[in-house]
């Protein structure tokens, strides 16, 4: 039977870990990826072999591991739940690591105004040991508003659905366990 994969596509504080934890509660037989804990394991520690610039090839090294590991030694579901915000990173994703004929692939991308961004970050008391450059989530959040990102499209896994507001997440849930139960039916 061919398992689902959830990709998040999302701003910092737009809900992604909310909604991967409320899904991992619904979703039988699956598992939240998160490279913010990695991120945290390595820089609480490995502080000193973390890249200190660049892409965190340590941290995304870790991630791939634990990737192969339960695509070889379970039957899990992945919930992954990172920003994926290029269409690159995505590409890759899809193509390398969750291919089509493993996995039923669905993009699930958070449409949050900025200005509900804004006020999530100056609010937050998430920890901020994920950093290497940065030292506040609003500099983060500046930084993602100013970057130039490909939204998903149609077409680019075989589901996306886009959640604008915190309301849609239940929706999205429902219709990823409609998903998982026509697996069933139909291995």
């Amino acid at each position: 039977m061919k398992r689902l994969v959830i990709i998040t596509v999302g701003k910092t504080h737009s809900g992604k870990t909310t909604f991967a934890r409320m899904l991992e509660d619904k979703l039988e037989n699956s598992f939240v990826m998160d490279q913010d804990n990695h991120a945290e394991f390595i820089h609480t520690y490995y502080k000193k072999i973390e890249p200190k610039q660049g892409p965190n090839t340590l941290k995304h090294s870790i991630s791939k591991l634990i990737v192969t590991y339960a695509k070889e030694q379970t039957n899990l579901h992945f919930i992954i739940c990172n920003s994926n915000r290029t269409r690159k990173d995505r590409e890759y994703l899809l193509e390398e690591l969750y291919p089509e004929d493993q996995f039923t692939r669905i993009l699930v991308h958070f449409d949050i105004p900025d200005a509900v961004l804004e006020g999530r970050v100056k609010e937050s008391r998430r920890s901020t040991t994920i950093f290497r450059s940065v030292t506040t989530f609003e500099n983060v959040l500046i930084r993602q508003q100013e970057d130039k990102v490909d939204d998903p499209v149609e077409g680019e896994a075989d589901h996306l659905f886009v959640i604008k507001n915190d309301q849609e997440m239940s929706f999205v849930i429902q219709e990823i366990m409609k998903l998982s139960n026509s697996l069933k039916r139909h291995p």
